[in-house]
């Protein structure tokens, strides 16, 4: 039977030095289970390698240090959940990724998509009025959500709609800890007179980070549970970095800048 994947977002809203949060109502569709994913990693090249970026944004679509920052705290938070996964992987930058996470922050439509490329990838997003200080201003929130999440499994705080479409809700966390999910890509974009649920936001900073292979298969956990670095693929060679099944090579993001 194919599993449910989940995919959500969350905003993060501020003005005049305060803050709130509040979450998009979950949404789910019936994909193929994760275990098919290397039979559909090439239909993702191929639907990623088609994915049309706007000639006019002439701006990298966000910069080396907040690429760097976003790819630090997610494996810093990978490498420290609990209880401890025996199966965690680095996870690295991908450029492609990162393309196809450009053309949906430019086209400032708050909510996911394309939605072709929603049964291959995961993805997170996040809003912000006005300038921020740091880019975690926008991550943080996804991480936050751990306080309302009991492993293995999310439970309140991934309400069934129809029937349940309230209260906190965690599957931006276990994308960011789903064990599988070893590469992100993101991008960033000021949108104006962003439509946001209904209202009008002026300036609108917009972050869309793409997940690859996606997580939240409802009925998984996110990473098996173990003395870390036990279970890693045999791709990695017994290789391990601050809990973490590591690939024994520099991070990509160097190159990706060159």
């Amino acid at each position: 039977m194919a599993k449910l994947s989940a995919v959500t977002c969350a905003v993060l809203f501020s003005l005049f030095y305060e803050t709130s949060s509040v979450v998009l109502i979950n949404s789910s569709d019936t994909f193929l289970p994760t275990s098919n994913f290397t039979d559909i990693e090439p239909t993702l090249r191929n639907r990623l390698d088609s994915t049309v970026v706007p000639k006019a944004r002439k701006k990298r679509y966000i910069s080396q240090t907040d690429m760097i920052t976003i790819l630090n705290y997610h494996n810093q938070v990978r490498g420290k959940v609990f209880p401890p996964a025996a199966n965690m992987e680095y996870m690295a930058w991908d450029e492609t990724l990162a393309k196809s996470a450009e053309a949906w922050a430019a086209a400032c439509i708050w909510d996911h998509g394309p939605s072709y490329l929603l049964s291959f990838l995961g993805q997170n997003l996040s809003v912000r009025t006005g300038r921020y200080r740091s880019i975690l201003q926008l991550v943080k929130p996804w991480y936050d959500e751990v306080k309302d999440y009991a492993f293995p499994y999310p439970q309140d705080c991934n309400p069934r709609c129809p029937l349940r479409c309230y209260g906190p809700m965690c599957t931006h966390y276990t994308q960011m800890v789903w064990a599988t999910s070893n590469r992100i890509g993101c991008a960033i974009n000021t949108c104006y007179n962003m439509n946001v649920w209904g209202s009008i936001w002026r300036r609108a900073v917009y972050l869309v980070c793409n997940y690859s292979p996606k997580g939240n298969w409802i009925g998984d956990a996110p990473y098996k549970v173990g003395v870390p670095c036990s279970s890693c693929p045999p791709s990695y060679g017994g290789s391990c970095m601050d809990n973490l099944c590591f690939p024994g090579v520099t991070s990509n993001y160097l190159y990706w800048f060159k």
